[in-house]
C-alpha cells in the first residue's frame, strides 16, 4: 500500500463535501500538473491518503481511500489528462496544521513541506505514522 496527500481549497470541495458523496467517492479531477497526474497513474484502489484543506485552514483534516485506478478526466477532453476516484474514510480527530508539520523535524523532507505547491503528493510510511500520530490517531490505520 501507497499513501499520498489531496490537497483542495474548501471552499471548493472540503472534506464534508467528499464524505457527502458516500462510498461511491468522487472523482479527483481538475488536476494539470504532469507530477500530480503521475502520482495519481501510480496509484492502487486501497491506498490510503490524507486530504489537506488548502489556502484556508492549511491543515489534512482527513483519511481518504483509492477507490478507482487512474482514468480520462471528465472535466477535459484533452487525454493528457487523468484522475482516480476518492472517498472518505474518517476524519482525524484532531486536525493537523501545515505549521505542525513544519515544526516536526520527522517531517523535514515530507513533500507537503519541500514541494508545498503540488496538489497530489506521495507520502511515506513513517510521514504517514507521524502525521497520523499527530492528528489523534494511534496506531495509525
Amino acid at each position: 500500500m501507497a499513501y499520498w496527500l489531496f490537497k483542495s481549497e474548501p471552499n471548493v470541495f472540503s472534506f464534508e463535501m467528499l464524505k457527502a458523496k458516500g462510498e461511491k467517492g468522487e472523482e479527483w479531477d481538475g488536476v494539470r500538473n504532469y507530477q500530480a497526474r503521475n502520482n495519481m497513474r501510480a496509484m492502487q484502489i486501497g491506498d490510503l491518503g490524507f486530504f489537506y484543506h488548502s489556502n484556508i485552514g492549511l491543515e489534512a483534516v482527513g483519511i481518504v481511500e483509492v477507490c478507482a485506478l487512474a482514468h480520462p478526466d471528465s472535466t477535459t477532453d484533452d487525454p493528457r489528462w487523468e484522475c482516480v476516484d476518492i472517498r472518505a474514510v474518517r476524519d482525524l480527530p484532531k486536525p493537523v496544521t501545515l505549521k505542525d508539520v513544519k515544526a516536526n523535524p520527522l517531517l523535514e523532507k515530507m513533500a507537503l513541506v519541500t514541494s508545498m505547491r503540488l496538489s497530489v503528493q506521495p507520502v511515506t510510511r513513517d510521514e504517514w505514522v507521524e502525521v497520523c500520530r499527530m492528528g489523534g490517531l494511534v496506531p495509525a490505520p
